[in-house]
């Protein structure tokens, strides 16, 4: 399972949210998202058989990213040289070059997951795994509420599942489901979630957080910039 991310760089990271909270603070959530994303994604780890990456871009930028990951976390190129297929590009060719660079290391199944979603229930990639596990091929697809996709998983490197996606869109997780409806491929669905690309969507996380009742990941370090930026407590409530 692979976080998809780059280096929360000033000025070029979460470039929507920093209108509302300005460019150090968009970048300094955006590397707390990168290390609680993948600290959930090691967390499922202990509850079902799943290895934790990041699949970052462009090459260079490790020595940025190493420290902002959980422990266990294997790093994993993802910037989309030598993917040569009609109709996909962009955003498509890391998503499809990590599925198969994961497929090739011998991996029975590959997920990608973004890493804008920091709350997301630890349950979703248990349960990805456990379906993806189950004997016969299928796809496994995690919407978001904005339209796009949390997770998509797979036994195989299926092109058709990347091609002609309008990314960035409110369409691309029914695009996606489309194509693999159009190729005969089963897809599971997990329940929707929500992820964090500008100021309302950064509301309704500071929200949930402040109720602390939706089941979410706790977010450890994405709980603890909001603090310092004095959106919500250090100390979830009940704790």
């Amino acid at each position: 399972m692979a976080v998809m991310g780059k280096a929360p760089r000033r000025g070029r990271a979460k470039t929507r949210l920093a209108r509302t909270v300005g460019a150090d603070a968009a970048a300094a959530l955006a590397a707390a998202f990168l290390h609680d994303s993948t600290a959930n994604v090691c967390l499922a780890g202990r509850r079902a058989p799943i290895a934790s990456f990041l699949a970052y871009a462009p090459a260079g930028t490790e020595s940025l990213l190493v420290p902002l990951l959980a422990p266990g976390t294997s790093l994993l190129l993802a910037d989309g040289e030598g993917v040569e297929s009609p109709g996909i590009d962009g955003l498509g060719k890391s998503l499809l070059q990590t599925i198969e660079s994961l497929l090739d290391r011998g991996y029975a199944a590959a997920c990608v997951l973004n890493a804008d979603g920091p709350t997301l229930p630890t349950q979703y990639l248990v349960r990805a795994a456990q379906l993806l596990a189950q004997p016969g091929d299928r796809a496994v697809l995690g919407a978001t509420q904005d339209g796009g996709y949390y997770l998509l998983g797979m036994k195989r490197p299926y092109a058709e599942l990347f091609r002609d996606i309008p990314w960035s869109t409110a369409s691309v997780a029914a695009t996606t489901r489309a194509r693999a409806d159009a190729i005969g491929l089963e897809t599971c669905l997990l329940p929707e979630w929500f992820d964090i690309d500008d100021g309302p969507s950064l509301d309704y996380l500071v929200a949930s957080l402040r109720g602390n009742d939706d089941g979410g990941f706790a977010a450890p370090a994405t709980r603890a910039e909001l603090a310092r930026l004095g959106l919500v407590s250090a100390v979830p409530c009940g704790a």
